[in-house]
């Protein structure tokens, strides 16, 4: 923490009045991270479709998991011991704009983690027709989820250009699935 407070120019007694816990860090970071992935999936979900959107996600995660993987591997180990949702709290207008002062109108959105960002781009893939009007979005989600966070617990000496090809090529799996037809019962 010491090294941590030092890089940027804060006292360790300040760092944990606003993160008394390292849980509450790396929500912090989870917020962050949501940010700028729904600015990214909005722009790219307008023109080219859910799917890209929630391609575009899995690729920017993947690039920063390649510069920094260690904390994925932090939020992963914190997921697993969590028994509940994160309380997450809005960013404020400050923050959105310090975090990332080049994304124009980055103040309007919303960060909110994979579960809140996953849901409307699947909604729009339906409304597109990319997926079926018979999606089952809760299982949907389950498996998004279960490839975010599976393909880098399962690959764990990957560089981002490696998992971005997994994450790709798992995303391309699902996708197939979920386009299917369900099976019959006999």
């Amino acid at each position: 923490m010491r090294s941590l407070c030092e890089a940027v120019g804060i006292s360790e007694a300040g760092f944990f009045n606003y993160f008394p816990k390292k849980s509450d860090l790396l929500v912090y970071f989870i917020q962050i991270w949501s940010l700028e992935m729904a600015w990214h999936a909005e722009k790219l979900a307008r023109d080219k479709g859910g799917l890209a959107a929630i391609g575009e996600i899995f690729k920017l995660t993947a690039r920063q998991v390649g510069e920094h993987p260690g904390v994925m591997a932090e939020i992963i180990a914190h997921q697993a011991r969590s028994s509940g949702a994160p309380v997450i709290r809005e960013l404020t207008t400050a923050e959105k704009l310090l975090a990332f002062p080049g994304l124009d109108g980055i103040e309007n959105v919303r960060g909110a983690g994979l579960d809140a960002l996953i849901p409307p781009l699947l909604e729009q893939a339906v409304a597109r027709r990319e997926l079926p009007k018979t999606l089952d979005r809760p299982q949907a989600l389950l498996a998004i989820a279960t490839v975010f966070f599976g393909v880098p617990t399962t690959q764990r000496r990957l560089d981002g250009v490696a998992l971005e090809a997994l994450y790709l090529r798992q995303l391309q799996i699902v996708w197939s699935g979920l386009r299917a037809p369900p099976e019959r019962k006999p």
